[in-house]
C-alpha cells in the first residue's frame, strides 16, 4: 500500500488556522489528481482543497474540525484503481451526520453517471440542516444548483412535495356538538446550539480589537441627493447602453470620497505603531453582506478609475463574496471604507472602523424630507452620512471637514465629473 498523506497548505500569511467546512468526496471514494476533495474556510475566504495523487480518499479530519496549517487532513491510497475502487463507505468518520429518519415511501435509488459532478446531490449548509429536520435524504431530493448541488429551495419544495397528503374522501356525518374545553396555548420554550463560522468568529474578534484599540468617534452631515438623482436619471439609458452596468450610488460616493481623500492625506493614512504611513492612492473597501458575514474586500486606485470601472469592479467583487470565490489577496489592502447600511432601511447608525484603516463613511437609506430651501420649504431626497474615525490619527476638525467637502461634490455632481 501507497499512502499520500494530505496537510493543510500553507494559505496566506496571517493564515495560522482553517476549519474543514464540508467534504466534497466521500469517504472510500477514488478521486483524480487535482480534483477538489474538500472545502476550507478560512478568516477571510473558502477554498477548494485538491487531491495531490489519484487513489482512494481516506478520511482523517471531519467536517467542522479547526486544522492548523500542517495538520493531516487525509490519506490517499494510491494502490487503489479507478477500476478497482470500492464502493463508498457507509460507516461515517467522527462528526458525520446523524441517520437521517426512514421516509414514508421507499425511494428508488438510481446510479449516478460517471461522468457526474463530485457536488452533485450534494446538499448546502443551509438545505442540509432543513433536510435533517424533516427527515429527508439527499436520494429524495432533486438538485437545481451548480454541477447538481442541493440549494436550501431544492430542499424546501422536496417537503412541500413528500408532506403533502392526498385528499381523502368526503363523508358526510353529523358533527357532533363539542364540549366546551379551555383554550389550549402552546408555548415554545427550546434553545439551540451552533458553532460559530470561521468568518463570524474573526468579525467578533476585529470589532471588539477595533472598539477597544482605537479612539473611534463619528461625526455626521446629511446630503441632498437631487442632483445625484437627477443626474441617474438623465443619462442612465445611455450609461447601460454603452458600459452594460447601471450607474449606482456606490461609485458616485466612491468617487467623491477618493477626491477628498487625495486632499486630505491624514483621513488616507493608517497608524503603524509610532508612525503614520501615507498613501497617495485611495484604495476604497467596499462593506459586502453574505450569508456567512460582512467582506470589505478593496477597489483599488478609485481616484484613477471611471465611474463604470468602479461599478463593474464592485459588481464583481459582490458576485464573488456572495459564492464564496474571493481570494486571499482581493481580501488584502485598503485605505478606506464605505459601508451602506441604507439598503437594509437603516436611518443613521455608527459604523465601526476596519482596521488598520482609520475612517469609514456610512451611507445610510434615502427618505423624502421637507428642507428649507432659500426660504422656502420643499420635499428633498435626503441622506444622513456618518464618518467614523480614529481620533488618533484624525482631529476632530479633519473629520468635519471631509465630511462638508464629500457633500459638496455630491450635491453638485458636475464639479466631480469636471474634476474642479
Amino acid at each position: 500500500m501507497s499512502i499520500v498523506e494530505m496537510k493543510v497548505p500553507v494559505i496566506g500569511e496571517s493564515v495560522n488556522e482553517v476549519t474543514l467546512s464540508q467534504w466534497l468526496k466521500g469517504n472510500g471514494d477514488y478521486v483524480k489528481l487535482d480534483e477538489p476533495i474538500c472545502e476550507f474556510e478560512s478568516d477571510k475566504a473558502t477554498l477548494e482543497f485538491p487531491a495531490e495523487a489519484a487513489g482512494k480518499l481516506i478520511y482523517v479530519a471531519a467536517e467542522g474540525d479547526d486544522l492548523e496549517i500542517g495538520a493531516l487532513v487525509a490519506k490517499i491510497d494510491t494502490s487503489v484503481a479507478a477500476e478497482a475502487a470500492p464502493p463508498k463507505e457507509t460507516a461515517p468518520p467522527a462528526k458525520a451526520e446523524p441517520k437521517a429518519v426512514e421516509a414514508a415511501a421507499p425511494v428508488q435509488e438510481t446510479a449516478a453517471p460517471a461522468s457526474a459532478s463530485y457536488a452533485a446531490g450534494h446538499a448546502s449548509p443551509a438545505a442540509e440542516k432543513i433536510m435533517k429536520e424533516n427527515g429527508l435524504t439527499a436520494n429524495q431530493v432533486s438538485g437545481s444548483g451548480k454541477d447538481g448541488r442541493i440549494t436550501k429551495e431544492d430542499a424546501q419544495k422536496a417537503i412541500a412535495t413528500t408532506s403533502t397528503p392526498a385528499p381523502a374522501a368526503k363523508v358526510e356525518t353529523p358533527a357532533p356538538t363539542p364540549a366546551p374545553t379551555a383554550p389550549a396555548t402552546a408555548f415554545r420554550r427550546t434553545t439551540s446550539r451552533k458553532k460559530m463560522s470561521r468568518m463570524r468568529r474573526t468579525i467578533a474578534t476585529r470589532l471588539v480589537s477595533a472598539k477597544n484599540n482605537t479612539a473611534m468617534l463619528t461625526t455626521f452631515n446629511e446630503v441632498d441627493l437631487t442632483a445625484i438623482m437627477a443626474l441617474r436619471k438623465k443619462y442612465q439609458e445611455k450609461f447601460v447602453e454603452k458600459h452594460g452596468i447601471k450607474l449606482g450610488f456606490m461609485s458616485l460616493f466612491s468617487k467623491a470620497c477618493a477626491k477628498v481623500l487625495m486632499e486630505m492625506p491624514d483621513v488616507n493614512a493608517q497608524l503603524d505603531g509610532n508612525e503614520i504611513i501615507y498613501h497617495d492612492y485611495a484604495d476604497i473597501s467596499i462593506a459586502i453582506s453574505t450569508p456567512t458575514g460582512l467582506v470589505v474586500p478593496p477597489v483599488h486606485n478609485v481616484e484613477s478609475l471611471k465611474f463604470h470601472e468602479i461599478e463593474l469592479k464592485i459588481k464583481e467583487l459582490a458576485g464573488k463574496a456572495r459564492s464564496g470565490k474571493l481570494t486571499l489577496d482581493e481580501m488584502k489592502g485598503g485605505t478606506f471604507a464605505i459601508t451602506n447600511g441604507g439598503i437594509f432601511g437603516s436611518m443613521m447608525s455608527t459604523p465601526i472602523l476596519n482596521e488598520p484603516q482609520s475612517a469609514i463613511l456610512g451611507m445610510h437609506t434615502i427618505q423624502q424630507r421637507p428642507m428649507a430651501i432659500d426660504g422656502e420649504v420643499k420635499i428633498r431626497p435626503m441622506m444622513y452620512l456618518a464618518l467614523s474615525y480614529d481620533h488618533r490619527v484624525i482631529d476632530g476638525s479633519t473629520s468635519v471637514t471631509f465630511l462638508v467637502k464629500v457633500k459638496k461634490l455630491l450635491e453638485d455632481p458636475v464639479t466631480l465629473l469636471m474634476d474642479i
